[in-house]
């Protein structure tokens, strides 16, 4: 089983969001998501200040086996992003609820990521 933090929120496209006091947040992928597509060889991230709607694509991540795009778990504006991600986009494999983190946001509607799914329903989405 893949391992998922308790103190994240999740989206059913397999992005995680952990919340800090202050209306931002910090956003990547998930275990799971990173061990379905393999050998991470290139991560895309959006530019500091881009905007990005609840759902919307803030990125892509391309494996051995796939691309795929990366869904802004929120609706927020991108304050930082991971730069190490370009020379090692393996640090998501690796490290994806740490080192591996993608974007860092400022929440539109922190209330928002309540509507986000626990680790534990997040847990039951992955196992069947």
């Amino acid at each position: 089983m893949s391992n998922i933090p308790s103190d994240r929120k999740y989206a059913k496209s397999h992005e995680w969001l952990k919340l800090e006091s202050d209306g931002t947040a910090t956003a990547g992928i998930t275990d799971y998501a990173q061990s379905s597509l393999g050998d991470i060889t290139f991560v895309q991230l959006p530019k500091v200040g881009a905007a990005f709607k609840a759902g919307g694509t803030f990125g892509v991540v391309e494996s051995v086996k796939a691309a795929s795009d990366l869904y802004a778990p929120v609706a927020g504006t991108v304050l930082a992003v991971n730069t190490a991600l370009e020379g090692a986009p393996e640090t998501v494999n690796q490290s994806p609820f740490d080192r591996g983190w993608m974007i860092k946001l400022k929440l539109a509607d922190p209330a928002a990521a309540g509507a986000l799914l626990s680790a534990a329903d997040y847990a039951k989405l992955t196992t069947g």
